[in-house]
């Protein structure tokens, strides 16, 4: 045997014998995902009611529920004010943070899978930043030019600009970390940073020739948000999620392939170009989209991945919507910490995600050299 693949195979054992250590012992985890499935299902259900129960004002979540089925009396009457906070307020900010939870987790998954390592995350390798900087390009020079794209595509023109940023720096990093058929993880990490400290630079330049409207659109790029949510958002970043979301379960098995290698997941019948091609396009629609409408919120798409596959293993067909809904409630949760904490202001939600994420992140990191053997 070559000294190559010598070193390939005790680098595999090794690996193997980690997991083991670590208490990953395989077998079928089928029941526990559907049950945890359930079990998120739940708690989606719960922290989406609490969050349109919290706030600085108080509203009756029944008395709206009430009235929403006709059944509300003459002492239960929604008042304009109750309307107003949970209809126009409450309610589109807890369907905005769902779907940017969902988009940014499952995106984080697709990415992890695609590239074979547990560190990918759209905000993380820079593409989060690099749909950024399509939203603020097209917020500062949108009207001058970018006029005919404006009017084109009316309020879906900030998430397709999104997408775009998001695609090209999703693509270019692809083509960067990948030569031979092979991902290298260091070189996707560092090009990442790169692509992501090149955007934020370009982004700086865009906010420094920006007027003083365009600078107030602009105050909560930089550590994401929730506050501006309404349903002309939704409208616009909604549908571009939801047919990213859609799409993703028809990857499951090929990103399972994929995870034996490009070579075998190609001899068990997956198009891995193809594979490739649609993954890229998802992620980077996704995550243009959800950053679009709340800034870069960073960590979701590791953090959530990563947990859960702990817990179910690597198995995408159930790893990906357990993905979305893990996602959506703890990017609820955090917003309803970030309204409450410091009532009647608001923290910035990446903060929250920060300070969660960062330290996990760091765990990910040394657990992964202590496995190495580094």
């Amino acid at each position: 045997m070559p000294p190559s693949e010598m070193a390939i195979e005790q680098g595999r054992l090794r690996a193997h014998a980690a997991r083991l250590k670590a208490g990953w012992r395989g077998g079928d985890r089928s029941l526990l995902a559907q049950v945890l499935l359930l079990a998120l299902l739940l708690l989606a259900a719960m922290v989406f009611s609490g969050s349109i129960m919290t706030g600085a004002a108080d509203a009756s979540l029944g008395n709206v529920v009430r009235w929403l089925l006709g059944m509300a009396g003459a002492d239960q009457a929604l008042s304009v004010r109750d309307r107003i906070i949970i209809l126009d307020i409450r309610l589109p900010r807890a369907i905005l943070g769902f779907l940017v939870g969902a988009s940014l987790a499952v995106s984080g998954a697709v990415m992890q899978g695609l590239f074979r390592n547990p560190l990918a995350d759209p905000g993380l390798v820079g593409v989060s930043s690099g749909a950024g900087l399509g939203a603020v390009l097209m917020i500062v020079l949108g009207s001058s030019f970018f006029g005919p794209l404006f009017a084109l595509f009316g309020f879906y023109a900030l998430p397709v600009a999104a997408f775009l940023g998001g695609l090209a720096t999703t693509l270019l990093l692809y083509r960067i970390a990948t030569r031979g058929g092979q991902t290298s993880v260091a070189t996707m990490l560092l090009a990442g940073i790169a692509l992501g400290a090149l955007a934020g630079a370009a982004t700086g330049v865009l906010v420094f020739m920006a007027d003083d409207k365009q600078l107030r659109d602009l105050t909560f790029w930089g550590l994401g948000s929730l506050a501006g949510a309404n349903w002309t958002k939704i409208l616009s970043a909604g549908p571009i999620i939801l047919l990213s979301l859609s799409v993703v379960p028809f990857l499951a098995r090929g990103l399972n392939a994929l995870t034996l290698g490009e070579a075998t997941a190609f001899h068990m019948g997956i198009s891995v170009q193809r594979l490739k091609n649609t993954a890229i396009v998802s992620v980077a629609a996704s995550t243009g989209a959800s950053v679009a409408v709340s800034g870069g919120i960073g960590f979701v798409g590791i953090v959530v991945p990563h947990v859960l596959r702990l817990v179910i293993g690597p198995d995408h067909r159930y790893l990906l919507p357990a993905s979305a809904l893990l996602g959506g409630t703890l990017l609820i949760f955090a917003d309803m910490v970030a309204r409450t904490l410091v009532s009647p202001a608001e923290l910035p939600i990446g903060i929250i995600t920060a300070f969660a994420g960062a330290p996990f992140f760091l765990w990910v990191l040394l657990r992964g050299r202590t496995h190495m053997g580094i």
